[in-house]
């Protein structure tokens, strides 16, 4: 299958599929201020870093916002696992426009003619390794994505993004309720930039819940922790019975991400 078509056609099938997939067929139910985002991971060698920067600053990043979707973040791997990578954030209202971005995309001639080395790539010299992708929807404690002040100012800023799993769907229901239930106004009054926080309907290691926090440099990102869990209403939130047992969580991953110069979050 041609690499970019594999991923319009996985989400649009599932969308499509609707009942068969409990957790799309609910979302696609659900409030509709909470957005969508899909989130994709491209593993890269050294070679290819330059060929898929300059497609996602020139091609993608403007395509997606002629589409409407936008902001549009773009991440390198700063500390994490399998670098070199590189993270495209992409949030919309509405998720059939994420399934159907990448046929759009093939539609526009600006795109293709600005993305043509990457997208044109030969098998013996591929533009990336492989793509990873999930389609998440926002919580109800965080229905929008907040883009951080530090961006528009052009300020110095990270990110950590965070995967929560769980061993069933109902472990998974317990922590989405804890994290919609007061951890995101303790990572405001920490300190930390929420910039968006995910239950995954598509995607790998479900059930899973994804959030991005911001942070200026990794000394603050140390602060606003200790700055979290000393918080009274921390002890509060996870001494309380349900959210206290030590297999609500199966696994957490964490990876410190630097945005692009030309990221848009």
């Amino acid at each position: 299958m041609d690499r970019r078509k594999f991923l319009s056609t996985s989400i649009a099938a599932a969308v499509v599929a609707g009942p068969a997939s409990s957790a799309l067929g609910a979302a696609q139910g659900s409030d509709s201020s909470r957005e969508y985002y899909e989130l994709r991971r491209y593993h890269l060698t050294t070679p290819q870093r330059k060929l898929a920067d300059d497609f996602f600053r020139t091609a993608l990043v403007p395509g997606l916002n002629r589409l409407g979707i936008s902001p549009v973040g773009v991440f390198s791997v700063s500390i994490g696992p399998e670098g070199p990578s590189t993270y495209v954030l992409m949030p919309s209202a509405s998720v059939e426009t994420l399934a159907t971005a990448e046929a759009r995309l093939a539609g526009d001639a600006e795109y293709m003619k600005a993305g043509a080395d990457f997208l044109n790539a030969s098998s013996n010299q591929p533009s990336f390794v492989r793509l990873e992708t999930s389609l998440m929807m926002a919580l109800a404690g965080a229905p929008k994505l907040i883009v951080p002040a530090a961006t528009a100012q052009k300020g110095p800023r990270m990110f950590e993004l965070r995967t929560y799993e769980s061993a069933t769907d109902q472990d998974h229901k317990v922590k989405v309720e804890q994290v919609n239930n007061g951890e995101v106004a303790i990572f405001n009054k920490a300190g930390f930039w929420p910039v968006f926080f995910g239950d995954t309907l598509i995607g790998g290691k479900m059930p899973n819940l994804t959030y991005m926090i911001g942070f200026a440099n990794l000394a603050e990102r140390d602060k606003c922790w200790s700055a979290f869990f000393s918080a009274p209403e921390t002890k509060i939130l996870f001494g309380q019975q349900k959210y206290s047992s030590p297999g609500l969580v199966s696994n957490v991953s964490n990876t410190i991400l630097t945005p692009a110069a030309y990221s848009q979050i």
